[in-house]
């Protein structure tokens, strides 16, 4: 069995880079991503991403390419939407993904909400997603670890099911809870192993450490192994100006956004060169950030060069302030 990953990194920064390249391109980027050093490899998931769609893929076969294509880079979805998923079949995805990986799956979650086209499109009403999620955490993980599960839900029903084999990781891959919200960090304390948001400033960042260390001792959770990561998008140019402007128009197309993404750009993504990117996100690791999975506010043809350059000049700077 592989040791849980929350109990062999606590304190220490860690880093992550989702996949920008192109899902064509996952085998080469995600062996890419590992010689550059990064810890694991992200990607994220869409059913229909707006009316017309824009393009998305479903995140776990993504990630099985990514595991085949590597050998020590941990497999991050960020994040599967969990709303769409009997908690059956997710058990049984995920199981066979860890073991077939060697115990290298990060399962992170979110309710999705932002696009409720692709709702309709799956038959499941956006006003429920966060009973579903729930149930199907609770559900799961149950799955994960135990043998004849029953289970009575308002959603999910189960009898007698038991997932053979089970993970790899023990006692089950870490869930990384995604969200911006109150109701999400709940979630998080009740059945997550991280918080992991997204679009936060560091101030709100550390606000949202003190409500959830809040939640956790209001519902006598133990966060000893809990781990606090953050999800953050990157724009490296000469000029914050000139950042903060590409990353507006590339987040604007991104999310089918037609106002004005500046004001949010400027508060949540990292902008400039690199001496200003790495200032901020030491704002970031002083609230209380230890894990950074970086997303790319760039057009696809600025990609690669954010890649390499958070690995080889912004990364190490930051792994100094851990030592």
């Amino acid at each position: 069995m592989v040791e849980s990953y929350a109990t062999a990194h606590k304190s220490e920064l860690h880093f992550g880079a989702v996949l920008g390249l192109g899902v064509e391109e996952t085998a080469a980027e995600a062996r890419w991503l590992e010689e550059l050093g990064y810890e694991y490899v992200g990607s994220g998931e869409h059913f229909m991403r707006g009316n017309p769609p824009g393009p998305s893929s479903a995140v776990l076969p993504v990630l099985a390419v990514a595991a085949g294509a590597t050998i020590r880079i941990r497999l991050l979805s960020s994040v599967v939407l969990i709303p769409f998923y009997h908690p059956t079949i997710l058990a049984k995805l995920t199981s066979t993904l860890d073991i077939a990986s060697g115990g290298r799956l990060m399962l992170g979650i979110g309710v999705g909400g932002e696009y409720p086209v692709e709702f309709q499109a799956a038959g499941i009403s956006v006003r429920q997603r966060g009973g579903r999620a729930d149930e199907c955490l609770e559900a799961l993980k149950r799955l994960w670890t135990q043998e004849h599960v029953d289970y009575q839900g308002r959603y999910y029903k189960l009898d007698d099911v038991t997932i053979v084999p089970p993970p790899a990781q023990q006692p089950h891959p870490p869930i990384w809870v995604a969200g911006r919200r109150d109701a999400a960090m709940r979630r998080a304390v009740r059945y997550g192993d991280s918080w992991f948001p997204y679009l936060y400033s560091p101030e709100r960042y550390r606000d949202s450490v003190d409500k959830i260390n809040a939640f956790a001792a209001e519902e006598g959770r133990d966060l000893s192994g809990f781990q606090w990561a953050n999800f953050q998008f990157m724009s490296i140019y000469d000029t914050r100006e000139e950042a903060a402007r590409v990353a507006a128009h590339s987040l604007g197309i991104q999310y089918q956004y037609s106002g004005d993404f500046m004001d949010i750009v400027g508060r949540y993504c990292v902008l400039g060169p690199v001496e200003e990117c790495v200032r901020r996100l030491e704002e970031y690791v002083e609230a209380g950030a230890r894990h950074f999975l970086f997303s790319w506010a760039c057009p696809p043809e600025d990609r690669a060069r954010h890649i390499e350059t958070v690995a080889n000049e912004i990364i190490p700077r930051l792994r100094s302030l851990s030592h």
